[in-house]
């Protein structure tokens, strides 16, 4: 059963890397076919083109325990997900666009299915899931070259630090990761010369591809985001950026003072200028969401 699936995984795989290439021109008239008219033949054919990305996205992760076979549907399913709800006229390529829903697709099953994280869906809670040993492991390497140690709690803070989540939540999964059910620090057996499991994680580093593609997609973004500032009175913008974007963010009593208004009017100022800001985000699609949250 087991061949006859790994069979199937290769002839599946080879069928989607025989799939056509589209040009920009042709991939975003077979969106528009999908988008307006809700033709399926164009999203069959838009689908089949990136099946391929899916697949490779997928594959990644097979180092999780997962049969590839299913990470390959849920791959997929991301795929078809970006496709539906994928704007042509935002003149980004699908297939950047498209990455961000595949890996989400599969990290959200990854985690459904290893009993460890079966809690952990915020975003920090994932990036931490997927991140946390690599970077504990960068940490460790560079503070051996210089002949220092680090304690747990050093460890902690700085992967904290690094991947930008709460220090609380680095405890908490450093628990989950360190629990009986399965250790990334595990051996995976005494034929491997005391190979640990976290030597055999995919590297999830960006390709070529997907760095030049977010790198087009960050600067589109700044761009969104500094029209949407201009449509904020100057003093809304000076809230947003002492609140949210300075280093040391200011508290609501300080603006206060200085503005001559109470604390609860510079909250519900602040909560005005987001209000602002997400509607004038939302036409450039759900992917901004993120920097609202």
């Amino acid at each position: 059963m087991a061949l006859d699936a790994t069979a199937q995984d290769q002839r599946f795989s080879r069928r989607a890397m025989k799939a056509e290439m589209l040009d920009a021109d042709t991939e975003r008239d077979l969106a528009i076919a999908w988008r307006d008219h809700r033709d399926e033949a164009a999203l069959h054919r838009l689908i089949s083109a990136y099946m391929r990305l899916a697949i490779s996205q997928a594959s990644k992760f097979k180092r999780y325990g997962a049969p590839m076979n299913d990470l390959i549907q849920e791959a997929g399913l991301g795929l078809m997900k970006a496709a539906d709800k994928f704007d042509p006229d935002r003149g980004v390529r699908f297939s950047t666009y498209a990455v961000w829903w595949i890996k989400a697709s599969v990290q959200d099953y990854v985690m459904r299915n290893w009993s460890l994280v079966r809690t952990g869906s915020t975003s920090s809670q994932k990036s931490l899931f997927f991140n946390m040993r690599r970077v504990q492991a960068r940490f460790e390497r560079e503070a051996s070259t210089h002949g220092e140690t680090l304690d747990r709690a050093q460890l902690h803070q700085k992967i904290a630090m690094d991947l930008g989540v709460p220090l609380r939540d680095v405890e908490m999964m450093n628990g989950r990761l360190s629990g009986s059910d399965f250790s990334l620090n595990a051996q995976q057996s005494g034929e491997d010369e005391g190979r640990e499991w976290i030597d055999t994680l995919a590297d999830d580093g960006e390709t070529t591809a997907e760095m030049v593609g977010e790198a087009h997609d960050q600067q589109q973004l700044k761009g969104w985001i500094t029209d949407a500032m201009d449509g904020l009175t100057e003093r809304e913008r000076l809230i947003l950026r002492e609140r949210k974007l300075a280093d040391e963010p200011r508290t609501l009593e300080s603006l206060g003072d200085e503005l001559s208004l109470s604390k609860e009017r510079v909250r519900q100022l602040e909560v005005a200028a987001f209000g602002k800001m997400r509607k004038s985000l939302e036409r450039h699609g759900e992917a901004l969401e993120s920097f609202l949250h």
